[in-house]
C-alpha cells in the first residue's frame, strides 16, 4: 500500500438533465481515514461515491486522489477498488479465482494470483472456502470474498456502498468489526456509504450527513452526535429530543428560554436574541424523572405523563407527553430502570442539567 490516500472533493456537481443530484460539494478526507457518507434515500451519498470510483463523470468540479486530479481518469487508473452492494460475484468461479480476478485482468502470473489469493482469503478469515462456488456461501461468507477480491489489487482507496445491509443484525455487528480490523491494519482510505446511523458512528473516523444532494455536517462521530447543527441532523441521527421556545433572557451568563409555562436554562449561546425563537436539543438519555426535583437540579424541567414503555434489553425506551401534547423520548439502562421502574399514565417531572442542552444553529 502507498498511503497515499487522501481524497478532496473540489466544488464537484453532478447533473442528469435538469435534476441536480450533487451540488457543489468540498470534501477532504484524510488519507487512512474511515469516513462514511450517511443521509436519507436521494440524498446523493451513493452518487458521490460513484463520481470517486469513476463509474459516474463529474459534472463540475475535480477530484483529487493524492497529488493527483483523477477527474478524468477511468476508474482502474485511480487507485481505488469499490465492493458493491449486491457483492457482485462471478457465480461460475470458485472463490479462490473470485478474489484473484482482479489481478488476471492486470496480467499478473497464475503461480502469483494463487498465492495472493490464498493469503487474501486468509485475511478475511476465507481460506477453508477457497475451492467453493458463490451460491455454496452464506451471505456474510459472500462478503468476506467481495472484500478479499476488492482488497487484493492494493488499491489506495476502498468505495463501499452498503456493504452491510443485506445481512442479519448479528452478522452486520461481526462484519462491522472485521472491516474497522482489516481498515486499521491495513492502513488505507476506506469511504463507505449507509443509511445506518449505529454504522456510521461505530465505524467511522470521520462522519458526511448529506441531504438533498449537498453536504449538511461532517465531523467525528462525537460531534455529529452530540452536536448537529440542524434539526433535520438531530433528527436523522437519532439520540435526541428537540425543544422549541423563546428567548426570554440572554445575556454573558445565561440563556433562558421560555415555552409556554415552562422556563429552561441553556449554555450561552452569542447569536440568541431576546424575543427570538430557539431550537435546543437534549441527549435521549440525560433526561431524568422524579416526583420532585431534587435540590440543585436546575431551572430545566417540565411535567410530563409516560404513555411507552419498551423494554429492548439492555435499553428501556419510555415515550412521555407534555402538558401540551409534546412527546419526549427518554433511554434508560436496564439496571437504570429497575431502581426507578415507571408505567404508563404515571405522572412525573423530567429534568436535566442546563449544561446537557445543545443549541442548534
Amino acid at each position: 500500500m502507498t498511503g497515499n490516500g487522501a481524497i478532496e472533493l473540489i466544488a464537484v456537481s453532478k447533473y442528469y438533465g435538469s435534476t441536480i443530484a450533487v451540488k457543489s460539494i468540498n470534501l477532504k478526507i484524510p488519507a487512512g481515514a474511515y469516513c462514511c457518507l450517511i443521509g436519507p434515500s436521494g440524498c446523493g451519498k451513493t452518487t458521490t461515491l460513484r463520481m470517486i470510483a469513476g463509474h459516474e463523470a463529474i459534472s463540475e468540479g475535480d477530484l483529487l486522489i493524492g497529488q493527483r486530479n483523477v477527474t478524468e481518469l477511468p476508474p482502474v487508473k485511480r487507485g481505488t477498488a469499490m465492493m458493491f452492494q449486491n457483492y457482485a460475484l462471478f457465480p461460475h468461479m470458485s472463490c479462490a479465482e473470485n478474489v484473484a480476478f482482479g489481478l488476471r485482468m492486470q496480467g499478473v502470473s497464475p503461480a502469483e494470483r494463487a498465492d495472493r489469493a490464498t493469503e487474501m482469503l486468509a485475511r478475511v478469515h476465507m481460506e477453508k472456502y477457497a475451492d467453493r462456488k458463490p451460491d455454496q456461501l452464506s451471505g456474510g461468507q459472500q462478503q468476506r470474498i467481495a472484500l478479499a477480491r476488492a482488497l487484493i489489487t492494493q488499491p489506495e482507496v476502498l468505495l463501499l456502498d452498503e456493504p452491510l445491509s443485506a445481512l442479519d443484525p448479528f452478522l452486520r455487528a461481526r462484519m462491522r468489526d472485521e472491516l474497522r480490523r482489516l481498515q486499521q491494519d491495513l492502513g488505507i482510505t476506506f469511504v463507505h456509504v449507509t443509511h445506518a446511523q449505529d454504522e456510521a458512528l461505530a465505524l467511522s473516523d470521520m462522519v458526511v450527513v448529506m441531504e438533498d444532494g449537498v453536504i449538511r455536517q461532517k465531523g467525528t462521530p462525537e460531534e455529529i452526535f452530540n452536536r448537529p447543527k440542524s434539526r433535520f441532523i438531530a433528527n436523522f441521527m437519532g439520540g435526541q429530543n428537540i425543544f422549541k421556545g423563546k428567548v426570554a433572557r440572554a445575556d454573558a451568563t445565561t440563556t433562558l428560554v421560555e415555552r409556554g409555562p415552562d422556563q429552561f436554562v441553556l449554555p450561552v449561546h452569542a447569536e440568541a436574541k431576546t424575543g427570538e425563537d430557539l431550537e435546543f436539543t437534549i441527549r435521549t438519555d440525560l433526561i431524568a424523572l422524579a416526583q420532585e426535583i431534587p435540590a440543585g437540579a436546575g431551572q430545566s424541567q417540565i411535567p410530563v405523563e409516560i404513555t411507552t414503555v419498551e423494554y429492548l434489553g439492555l435499553w428501556v425506551r419510555i415515550v412521555a407527553t407534555t402538558i401540551d401534547g409534546k412527546d419526549i423520548t427518554l433511554m434508560k439502562t436496564e439496571s437504570e430502570f429497575r431502581r426507578a421502574p415507571v408505567r404508563r399514565k404515571e405522572k412525573f417531572i423530567a429534568y436535566w442539567e442546563p449544561e446537557h442542552a445543545h443549541v442548534l444553529a
